[in-house]
């Protein structure tokens, strides 16, 4: 009887270690499975990089709208400061008059037989001077003080608005930094993470700085000042209308041959052929990512220039400038 007992214990036992192994078994196989390729990664990251995009041009709008709450939270402090020094000299200007008022006598009936007519006048006339500037004074002071009341009011508004722009920038790095990270980790796991990696992609840069561009921007930017001196007509990276190119993501700059909209001359054709020539040459180590120059576009990941459809003016079709995008 203990025999029986014995065995069907034992039956029970290697049952349950049985289903044991068999739910591992399952898990194992769910994971190998929930495994994504190398494609769908690739595919996955795809998707990434557009939301992330979406999110630094959002990023760099939140930047301006927190520049302007900043700008105007200053000129509301100075109006306000500004106020209260009117307030100020207005009050020590009524108090000024108070005291003349007091140190004037008033006249007085045993006044007329003792001093001369006119001189009783005089002083009348010097009280009611003096009482008609008060009065006046006081008038003034209602208005300056009111105003005074305003700026403040004005000044704390703004205070607030610049406050709750600078969180909303903090949400938003936190959100873009958090999903530069997850890129990372991913390119991570398809490629060794070398700094550029072997299928040419590249770690996402948000926007930093007043210039609102990426450090990989910043370095190609003064790259390019630093070796073409005789680019005089100004540099344009970061500019907020979404038109679909990289500028809003501050990955791109404009680099100016002519004033705008005019055709470059000769030497300033030339001038933006060397840049463009630097920029194809240097693309690999300065993770460029195309160029675009006279209605043509050079592109890593083709190598190649390829023509561009007419777009319908000077500086749309890139002839007085020199455009660089990078990762």
């Amino acid at each position: 009887m203990a025999s029986r007992s014995i065995r069907l214990r034992l039956i029970q036992i290697l049952g349950a270690t049985l289903a044991v192994f068999a739910m591992l078994a399952n898990v194992g196989a769910a994971t190998a499975r929930a495994k994504p390729t190398p494609a769908q990664l690739r595919q996955r990251l795809a998707a990434q990089q557009k939301q992330l995009d979406t999110l630094i041009v959002q990023y760099g709008k939140r930047r301006d709208t927190f520049n302007k709450a900043r700008r105007a939270e200053q000129r509301a402090r100075d109006r306000a400061q500004h106020a209260q020094q009117q307030f100020e000299q207005a009050r020590r200007g009524i108090q000024e008059l108070a005291e003349l008022r007091y140190q004037a006598p008033e006249p007085s009936v045993s006044m007329l037989g003792q001093s001369d007519p006119t001189a009783i006048l005089g002083q009348a006339a010097l009280l009611q001077q003096l009482s008609d500037q008060r009065t006046a004074r006081l008038s003034g002071f209602a208005t300056i003080r009111d105003e005074l009341a305003r700026a403040k009011d004005d000044a704390a508004e703004r205070t607030k608005d610049s406050s709750a722009a600078l969180a909303e920038v903090g949400r938003d790095k936190e959100k873009a930094e958090k999903l530069i990270a997850s890129i990372k980790d991913q390119l991570d796991a398809v490629v060794a993470p070398t700094s550029r990696r072997s299928d040419g992609t590249w770690v996402p840069e948000l926007p930093t700085g007043t210039d609102n561009i990426t450090e990989r921007m910043r370095i190609v930017r003064g790259q390019v000042e630093q070796d073409f001196p005789g680019l005089s007509h100004g540099i344009g990276c970061y500019r907020s209308t979404q038109d679909g190119g990289e500028h809003p993501l501050g990955r791109a700059c404009d680099f100016m041959l002519s004033s705008g909209g005019a055709m470059p001359s000769a030497d300033q054709v030339e001038l933006g052929n060397q840049i463009a020539e630097w920029a194809i040459k240097n693309a690999p180590r300065m993770a460029i990512k195309y160029v675009i120059y006279r209605q043509r576009i050079w592109q890593t990941a083709t190598g190649s220039w390829k023509a561009m459809s007419d777009r319908g003016g000077v500086t749309a079709n890139h002839f007085d400038h020199v455009h660089i995008s990078v990762y």
